[in-house]
Formats: C-alpha cells, sequence, structure tokens
C-alpha cells in the first residue's frame, strides 16, 4: 500500500498527537451488543433505508457474507452475526467497500484506508479515507476493513467526512461494526483485530478521491 509508511511517520508522531487532535472531535460511544445488557445500553435507533429502494440496485445478505467471508478469510468467527445486525439495522446496502487500514495511536492518534468501491449499476472507484481515533490503543497496526454503503446515489457522493453515530457500535466475535452518516448517506465499516479496538472510538472518518495525510 503506498501509504505504508505511515506506520514510521505515526511512532515519530506520537507525542505530538493527542495536543493537535484532541479538541477536534468527540469520540462515539461503543456498546457491547444492540440489545439492553447488565450495563444498561439501550438499543440504537435503526437506520432504516428509503421506502423506494430497489432490490435489483442494492446487495443481499448472502452477497454480503459471502463478499466479506472471502476477504476476511479466517478472521471471521463473528461476521455473519455482525453482517445480520447491520442489515436489521439499516436494510440492503447498494455498495460496499474492500481495502485495508494503517493506523497508529497513543491515547489520540490516525486512520489511514485505501480500498475500492464496488456499486451494481455504477461501476467500481478507488476510494481513500483518513481521520483522527482516540483510545487506548498503543503503536501502529493495519487492518483489512469492509464498509457497507447506504443509499447511494452517485459514486462521487462518497468522497465527504462522515462522523460516527454515538452509541451505535456493535462487536461480537472478535468482529465489530459501526455507523457513520452525512445527509442520506449511511456508512457502516466492519472491522476486526486490532483495526477494531482502534477503530471503536474513531471521531469521524474523510474519503477522497486520492490520498492524502491531512485528516481534516
Amino acid at each position: 500500500m503506498a501509504r505504508s509508511l505511515i506506520v514510521g511517520f505515526l511512532r515519530i508522531s506520537l507525542c505530538s498527537i493527542v495536543a493537535i487532535y484532541a479538541g477536534f472531535f468527540t469520540p462515539a460511544v461503543a456498546q457491547n451488543d444492540g440489545r439492553p445488557s447488565e450495563y444498561g445500553a439501550q438499543e440504537p435507533q435503526p437506520l432504516r433505508p428509503p421506502p423506494n429502494e430497489q432490490d435489483g440496485d442494492t446487495f443481499s445478505i448472502d452477497e454480503i457474507s459471502g463478499a466479506g467471508h472471502r476477504f476476511f478469510g479466517n478472521i471471521s468467527k463473528g461476521l455473519a452475526k455482525v453482517i445480520e445486525h447491520t442489515f436489521s439495522r439499516a436494510g440492503r446496502p447498494n455498495g460496499y467497500i474492500l481495502g485495508e487500514e494503517a493506523g497508529g495511536a497513543f491515547i489520540a492518534g490516525l486512520r489511514y484506508g485505501e480500498g475500492t468501491l464496488y456499486t451494481k449499476d455504477a461501476g467500481r472507484h478507488k476510494v481513500y479515507w483518513q481521520g483522527p481515533s482516540i483510545g487506548y490503543d498503543f503503536g501502529a497496526e493495519g487492518s483489512k476493513t469492509m464498509i457497507l454503503v447506504y443509499n447511494l446515489r452517485d459514486p462521487n457522493e462518497i468522497y465527504q467526512t462522515f462522523g460516527g453515530v454515538d452509541g451505535s457500535a456493535y462487536f461480537i466475535g472478535g468482529v465489530g461494526v459501526t455507523f457513520q452518516t452525512r445527509d442520506h448517506l449511511t456508512l457502516a465499516p466492519i472491522r476486526s483485530g486490532v483495526g477494531l479496538r482502534l477503530g471503536a472510538n474513531v471521531g469521524y472518518l474523510k474519503y477522497t478521491r486520492k490520498p492524502t495525510w491531512n485528516p481534516f
């Protein structure tokens, strides 16, 4: 990946990340699952698709599950339940992104990724994303990411900044999903392992046509 040098860059910059990003974003509130628990977590409101959604332009749960299992390989123990949760909350996506991320953190950190947007009727499009994160992870790691895309009317709409939805995180079996929104669009990044832990507290992500170091 062209931006694999991020690992070295982040290790040099870890001490300055907190001061630079501390005032720019608010982390999403993570829940263990979508049901009430002993910790009092409440089920988040569903993100339903518009009523004129056409099944022929969207992906079924079998199509997304198949693509996800092929993409994640052995790291997919909880993938089926995470995808089921995402479909029950947001419906059928009309696009999805498969890609890889690299990120690092020292309380606060950065995340960079690149992948390909797949649609049924508008082809494939290269996508890059970047944004700040905050949490308890240290060091720099990489991970695979699958992002479900909802209500996409034009591929160019993906190139925007999306903020996290409070209380939208759902984790099970080492796989997790969070929801991001911008106007009528909803994105659901699915991560596993280290990417899951670091991604749990991403404040927002900016999606671009070309790679950039600027996360704002």
